[in-house]
């Protein structure tokens, strides 16, 4: 979306067509199609000049054939950008190489932006031309928030102070118990502290008992999803920003933290941004070290200068080239 914005922005026309389980009506160009044949048609309806397909996570058969088809599409260029953290070096991406189907079709694409060096080698073993792909971070700045936010998430960040809050899946990667059980230790010298989980997954109802049976349980709002927006303004009022996972790629939502000046406390990976206080991972003692320095403010808020734009301006310097004669 932040990519359209800029597009329009210059005058461009721009289209977006969400595959997302989030489905919602068509309007104002952007689509929401239901089946596989849904999106052709409408892809082949807009005749659009280029076609960039967002992949997060595993690189499914059935998203690169989108892309192989919509390569066919006459006069349309096409742009593949992989988000993934852990997908290059999972036994099934440690398995591709260039002779694989999956390979053979990430070829097709015109450009390939890597939000990451491990998926930049990863294109390179592919086979994918060196001159087709491009290193840019999926980072696009804090989305603005002008309205209220909900009722209970409102009523829980007026009534706690200092707020620490995760953004994620609630899958184990993301180790939530432990940010649970760290919550109760932080009561002792902050009896006011909560915690706030948003997002959603599988360990949704287990997490939920395992709140529900901590004596600090009116402390922690597991929100579920929230609108991107709400969320970003959310992360604003937090003091600090926990994210204390098992595995990690380069996380949209620990930059969104560092620009607002969040203190952010997190497991040590590759890809950690500058300004992280790092910890190690499972190091519950480390971490409430950290949060109790953040919160004593041996850490102060310093916002860092925003990316966002330059990144957006980089993909469309992709969609500039790509159209040159």
């Amino acid at each position: 979306m932040a990519i359209r914005g800029a597009l329009q922005q210059r005058g461009d026309t721009c289209f977006a067509i969400n595959l997302t389980r989030h489905r919602r009506e068509d309007h104002d160009g952007l689509y929401f199609p239901h089946s596989a044949a849904a999106v052709l048609r409408q892809i082949a309806a807009l005749r659009p000049d280029i076609i960039h397909q967002h992949i997060g996570g595993d690189l499914h058969t059935r998203l690169l054939l989108l892309g192989t088809l919509c390569s066919l599409m006459p006069g349309a260029k096409t742009v593949l950008t992989f988000h993934s953290g852990g997908y290059p070096s999972s036994d099934e991406g440690q398995r591709i190489g260039p002779a694989h189907s999956k390979a053979r079709m990430m070829r097709r694409y015109d450009r390939v932006i890597a939000v990451n060096t491990e998926i930049r080698d990863f294109f390179l073993r592919c086979g994918v031309s060196p001159k087709r792909i491009h290193l840019i971070s999926p980072y696009s700045g804090v989305p603005l928030h002008d309205g209220p936010l909900p009722d209970p998430l409102e009523q829980f960040l007026r009534g706690h102070d200092p707020l620490l809050m995760t953004v994620g899946l609630l899958e184990p990667e993301y180790d939530l118990p432990l940010q649970i059980e760290l919550l109760g230790e932080v009561h002792a010298t902050h009896p006011r502290a909560g915690l706030l989980i948003v997002g959603s997954g599988s360990l949704e109802e287990e997490l939920r008992g395992a709140i529900a049976a901590k004596p600090w349980c009116e402390h922690i709002l597991l929100s579920g999803d929230l609108e991107h927006e709400m969320t970003a303004a959310a992360l604003a009022r937090a003091d600090v920003f926990l994210r204390t996972t098992l595995y990690d790629g380069d996380a949209l939502s620990v930059r969104e933290a560092l620009e607002l000046g969040v203190p952010v406390v997190g497991t040590r990976t590759i890809l950690r941004p500058e300004g992280v206080r790092l910890v190690e991972i499972g190091d519950r003692p480390g971490i409430l070290r950290a949060v109790l320095e953040c919160l004593q403010g041996i850490h102060a808020r310093q916002p860092s200068p925003a990316a966002g734009k330059q990144n957006i301006e980089a993909v469309l310097c992709v969609y500039d080239e790509v159209l040159r004669p």
